[in-house]
């Protein structure tokens, strides 16, 4: 059966006007609709926070939960009920705070989950204090004189963890995000997605380098699986490696050729390269990575569960409640 769009729509969103979640909302809509996966054949599973509030306007199952216990509960959810699909919402705060232990531990675990991040760098819910991901030094209600603090970047911590897959997209990119989306919703196992996204009210203008389409063609690099790591207006830059770490050079300059350009390899289980272009533009001068970083396949927590179960059962000498019973020493009342 194809779906729409439509097909997954449910309420009136209750969202800031401008707010990065109206458009992720959109995005993924369309993704499930793209996927073909029936809407109660998902589960959308969220937090608290702002972002917290879209299972509210899914048309599938959902369960808006408490604080940072996200990825908890989908972990429940998706091992009691193996054939649901199960998206993960969860802000910076939600996913990184309170949230943080859940977030490692379902990643080291692979669960089988679509786990998202939206980054907006800041507590909007709560009116403005500063998150886990905001950068040092910045000035918020919880931190008048700027934070002393270094950010969690959300693809390290994910590596960190032995997470296999970890994707980015710029929210205002529509095709951008529907692409990493559907790319997270074909990997089996914990799929990690970071979506930026500005707060318009306390934090307007986080991502601006990236939020408009002329933007992201001057300051972001979107990397495939398999192509040259080249970006630029018109694809005239690309990224060499130079020692332990990357180089920016422009093709036909000084004898470089489309040659010589590293290649994007997201199935690499050494995730070196891939969390070297995942860290990239963080005030350096690089271009921030947008698409697929890392995919890589590997054993699901769900998998090695069911198999281990069937493997006991298999030695037992009971399958039923009854044969149990039949263990022990049994009699007959007349």
């Amino acid at each position: 059966m194809e779906y729409t769009a439509q097909d997954f729509k449910k309420g009136q969103p209750r969202w800031c006007p401008g707010c990065g979640d109206h458009f992720f909302l959109a995005s993924l809509h369309k993704a499930m609709a793209e996927i073909g996966v029936a809407p109660q054949d998902n589960a959308v599973i969220s937090g608290i926070g702002c972002s917290s509030r879209l299972p509210h306007y899914m048309a599938t199952y959902g369960m808006n939960t408490i604080h940072g216990r996200a990825a908890a509960i989908a972990t429940g959810c998706k091992v009691a009920n193996p054939k649901l699909t199960v998206w993960q919402v969860s802000g910076d705060g939600d996913g990184l705070a309170i949230g943080g232990n859940h977030f490692i531990h379902a990643n080291r675990r692979n669960i089988d989950l679509n786990m998202i991040l939206l980054n907006n760098r800041i507590y909007g819910l709560t009116k403005g204090q500063y998150s886990p991901t905001s950068p040092r030094g910045f000035v918020s209600k919880s931190s008048p004189y700027g934070t002393v603090e270094d950010p969690f970047r959300p693809a390290e911590l994910c590596f960190g963890a032995r997470g296999h897959f970890f994707a980015r997209a710029v929210a205002t990119d529509a095709a951008g995000t529907v692409e990493v989306l559907k790319a997270a919703n074909a990997h089996k196992g914990a799929s990690v997605c970071e979506i930026l996204q500005n707060c318009v009210i306390f934090n307007n203008g986080t991502h601006d380098s990236v939020y408009s389409k002329e933007g992201r063609a001057k300051n972001a690099i979107y990397v495939r699986h398999g192509q040259p790591l080249v970006f630029g207006e018109n694809s005239e830059f690309g990224l060499v490696q130079e020692g332990f770490g990357l180089k920016i050079v422009e093709i036909g300059k000084d004898g470089v050729t489309l040659d010589d350009i590293l290649v994007h390899d997201a199935h690499c289980q050494d995730n070196t390269l891939q969390l070297k272009l995942a860290l990239m533009g963080d005030g350096d001068g690089f271009p921030i990575a947008l698409g697929v970083i890392r995919d890589v396949e590997a054993p699901t927590y769900n998998d090695a569960v069911d198999a281990q179960i069937e493997e006991v059962k298999a030695a037992k000498r009971y399958h039923t409640f009854a044969e149990l019973l039949e263990t022990n020493d049994i009699w007959e009342v007349k």
